[in-house]
């Protein structure tokens, strides 16, 4: 297996590997095929080795995405507090006081608004990303349990012809 098919995305090989079975040689008055078992093998392992990338860059995106909501948070709490200690600057001022107030708390608002945005984001984009790993799983799932299904009728078959004899 070359190096860079082991970096492949899995679509690309599943795609490889329904190639596979599809260019496999029909068996006369079957709907079975001979595959290559080494070449299928492979494709497999191949999957499975560019799994936990994928896995591993949406967890990148998550941390990033924890990493510009942690950023928002210091950023927020270093605007709380310049307009805190401006507040206590202008607190013999009743009127500029409550406006700082005031302030302050449209921009803690803001804030936690824009934390809540990235972190829905961050979370939506990982269950697409996810989503789109259980259909590719589910997709191999299928062409193994069908491989499975005619190797089972071959070997049925092969007993029942060996039962005739």
């Amino acid at each position: 297996m070359t190096d860079d098919m082991r970096h492949q995305d899995p679509i690309a090989l599943l795609d490889a590997l329904t190639d596979v079975v599809h260019a496999a040689r029909a068996m006369p008055m079957s709907a079975s095929v001979l595959v290559n078992r080494a070449e299928v093998l492979d494709l497999v392992e191949q999957i499975r080795a560019s799994l936990p990338e994928q896995l591993s860059r949406a967890d990148e995106v998550l941390s990033e995405a924890d990493g510009r909501l942690a950023d928002a948070e210091e950023q927020a709490e270093r605007i709380i507090a310049a307009a805190r200690a401006r507040a206590a600057q202008l607190v013999t001022q009743e009127q500029v006081a409550v406006q700082a107030q005031a302030h302050a708390h449209e921009i803690v608002e803001r804030a936690q608004e824009e934390s809540a945005r990235l972190r829905h984001e961050a979370d939506d984009y990982c269950d697409r990303r996810l989503a789109e790993f259980e259909i590719d799983l589910g997709k191999v799932l299928t062409q193994v349990q069908a491989g499975r299904a005619r190797l089972a009728e071959r070997l049925d078959d092969a007993a029942d012809s060996e039962q005739e004899r």
